[in-house]
Formats: structure tokens, sequence, C-alpha cells
């Protein structure tokens, strides 16, 4: 089975512990098969690869979300990069593209689109297999599509209108998302929620996107991405596409989209260093902080703390949170890196404090700072530091200084802890000069 999997999202609907690098699909608030936690992406990879351990994953993404990727799937999936946002027609188009030019596929292959982050159970994912065997048949329509059966009338999700009640029909309309009273009477029809599913054939979307884009393979496609038209594959191929059926899906599927449905598939009331009394009621806390959280006579709150900030909210309100963040939001204090990740512990007018965690195995890149210095204090580990091609073993106890031009890395033998002090008048993320190393 041929996956896609959108990943996008402006890390906003579960401030403080999403931001503009880490999405809400890279929280790990969900508990594993082994009582730790997993993000939703964690939790996705793994129901797909229990459903069909050979598939073939790619992950549409943005730049900003690569590193994350790497760091909690490895190289497990290809992550297909855009190099500036272009809508989901011209993303989908680039991981065809991709699987067929780069991976090899057969373009009479099918492909399932999926967002990469839905609360399922497992049954979801075997119709998703069974939705690519449909659209890989003989008989195939153009384009397959998943729809949700309703369990209520709902303003939050577009309808799709089959023309019968059978498992798989022929679709006669979309509609957006209306109102409640307009849904319920969708519904009686026999509407199902959209929830963003969909499988065709390679060389079907292919021969549509060089109608509309002018591309030849997908390093062409790459190189020319800024110039494609910003359109979603609703509207240019969905709406426009008069062979189209839809297979019922009558499982678990919840759109969790905001703190007040992520609360609702939370094993844990309280994650972190969190004390609730007797009082509280249908509350939830996650602290990611070190230091502890107390709650006291809370009722239908959601509580969060990170390095980023400390959100306290009713539940109901949670979804209303966005132009709050806009207006509190700065750099990211916590960020996924493929070699491990990084927080922000203190920022000062000429100093800035940061705890690094480097996987074992894994290394900085080779570089250097024109505008500061920086001090290097192991806290646990064992690894190796190479300054200015000199390489010297760093145990726990340690500091290292870098004065401001000196080239340096940071290599992990075991995975380490590291507290980094930046010091200067002028300290910025353009600071940064990469070099090669030959190890």
């Amino acid at each position: 089975m041929n996956l896609i999997l959108l990943s996008g999202g402006s890390g906003q609907r579960l401030w403080p512990l999403s931001n503009n690098i880490r999405s809400k699909q890279f929280v790990p608030l969900l508990k594993n098969e082994d009582g730790g936690y997993e993000s939703m992406v964690q939790r996705v990879y793994r129901q797909i690869t229990r459903q069909d351990p050979g598939a073939r994953i790619v992950v549409a993404t943005g730049k900003r979300q690569v590193s994350t990727i790497l760091n909690q799937l490895g190289d497990r999936v290809d992550v297909c990069v855009e190099p500036c946002r272009r809508d989901t027609f011209p993303a989908i188009v680039l991981a065809c593209a991709y699987l067929v030019d780069v991976r090899g596929v057969d373009p009479s292959e099918p492909v399932v689109v999926c967002p990469v982050d839905p609360y399922v159970d497992d049954s979801y994912f075997a119709a998703v297999h069974r939705l690519a065997e449909l659209a890989g048949a003989p008989d195939a329509a153009h384009l397959t599509l998943m729809g949700v059966e309703p369990t209520y009338p709902s303003a939050k999700y577009g309808y799709i209108i089959p023309e019968t009640a059978e498992t798989v029909s022929r679709v006669t309309a979309f509609r957006e998302k209306p109102d409640e009273q307009t849904a319920a009477g969708y519904i009686a029809r026999g509407a199902l929620w959209n929830c963003g599913v969909f499988a065709f054939r390679l060389d079907y979307l292919l021969q549509a996107a060089h109608a509309r884009m002018a591309f030849s393979h997908f390093e062409d496609l790459q190189k020319n991405y800024a110039e494609q038209e910003k359109i979603s594959f609703d509207y240019a191929v969905a709406e426009q596409e008069p062979d189209i059926r839809v297979m019922r899906f009558a499982g678990e599927w919840k759109d969790v989209g905001s703190w007040n449905t992520f609360t609702e598939v939370m094993a844990d009331p309280a994650i972190g260093k969190v004390l609730m009394d007797e009082s509280c009621h249908d509350t939830n806390v996650v602290n990611q902080l070190n230091i502890p959280i107390l709650c006291m006579g809370c009722d239908h709150m959601v509580v969060a703390a990170s390095s980023d900030g400390i959100l306290v909210s009713d539940k109901g309100r949670s979804s209303h949170i966005k132009p709050f963040v806009e207006q509190v939001e700065g750099e990211a204090r916590f960020a996924e890196k493929s070699w491990g990740s990084f927080t922000v512990l203190d920022v000062q007018p000429e100093a800035t404090t940061i705890r690094i965690v480097l996987n074992p195995g894994h290394r900085l890149t080779y570089h250097s700072h024109e505008h500061r210095d920086e001090v290097w204090t192991i806290v646990a580990g064992t690894g190796r530091t190479v300054i200015d091609g000199i390489v010297r073993r760093v145990h726990p106890g340690d500091v290292v200084t870098m004065p401001a031009g000196a080239r340096h890395t940071l290599i992990a033998d075991t995975a380490l802890q590291v507290v980094e002090v930046q010091i200067g008048e002028e300290i910025n993320v353009a600071d940064k000069t990469k070099f090669e190393l030959d190890l």
C-alpha cells in the first residue's frame, strides 16, 4: 500500500505544548502499548504498519517539520518536503512525483492520501487498505473517497452526499461546513463526514497535474515549486471530477483539533509534576516544566505549561486560542531536531542558556559563530567535541569553551545532556556558518 500522509499546521492549537516548529501531531500525550507516551504521528505510524508492515509511507510536509519527523520516526518513512507552502494540490502532486520518479513506484499503482493526525482505531487503517484496493481495481472510479458515518449533526466538517446507502456508492455532491440544522438534513439523506481521505492511481493525478502545472519530473517541480498556483486538492480535482465513489466507514474517528477535543482521548488527566485536590472535576493538566503545578477547585479546565508559556483555560474556550497565541508567540523555546532536542532555559540581554539533548550516534553540525562565545557543560553521558579540528573526549562535569570564530561540534557516543551558554552582545540564529567535517 502506498500512503501519503499530509502533515501541516501552525502549531497554535495545543499551545504552549505545540509551537511554530512542533505542531499538535508531534506532542507526546497519548498512551502507547508500553505505558509510555507517544505523539499522534507515532500512533498513526504504528497503526499503519500493524495493518500493513510493508506500507510505503511518504510524509508530505514543510521544512520546519522535517527535523521533528526524523526525530520521532527516523528513516522508517520517506519525507517529501515542500520548498514553500502552496496548499494541498501542489503538495500532493509533489509527493506523487516523488513516489514515481524517486522511489520508482509504477504509475499505475494506487495511492491513498490521509491526514497525519486522526484519532482512530485499527479498523480505520483496515478501511484505508480496502480503499487502496478499490482505487486499484480495473473498474475503479478516478477518485475514491472514504466517508465517516456521522454520529451527530456537526458544523465542523464538510459532507459527502452519496447516491445510495451501499458500502460503496457514487457521489452526487459535496457540501461545505453547514450549520447544525442543515447538517441534520444532510444526515437524513445519508450524508457522510468528509474526513480528508481519498485514493487514486498515481498516473491519474499526474496527468491532472500536467494539465495545470508545467513540470517534467520531481526535481523539476521541486525547483520551480514557488511558481506553482496556490490551490487546494478539493478545488483542483474533487470538485471538477465527475467519476467519484465513496466508501462508508463506521468505526472510531475523531478530529482532535483543540485542547477541548484532545483531552477527550488522553488516558491520564495529569501528566508531569501535577497535584489536583478532590474538588477538581473534568480537568486535565499537562506540565512539561520541572516545577510542580497545584490545582484546587478547577472545573472543566485545561492547564498546560511548557518552556513556551502557560495556558489556563475553560475547556470550551480553549478552541478560541489562536488569536491570543498570535499575540504572545515568539521564537520557539523547545524544538525536536533530527539529532535530539533543545530547550531554551533562560534569555538575558547578552546571554542565552539552552539545554541540549543529543541522541546516541548523532552530532551537531560543525559550525562557528562570529558574534558570540559558547560554553558547554556536560551534564550526563559521554561523547567527543571537535574544536578547530582537535578531538577531545568529554564526560559529566567537563566544561568546554568555544570563543567566537572557533569551529566546533559535539558528538554523542551515549545519550548526552549538555547545558549551553551563549554569550555576546548579538545573539541570533542567523549567526551560524556551517562547515564540512571529515571524521
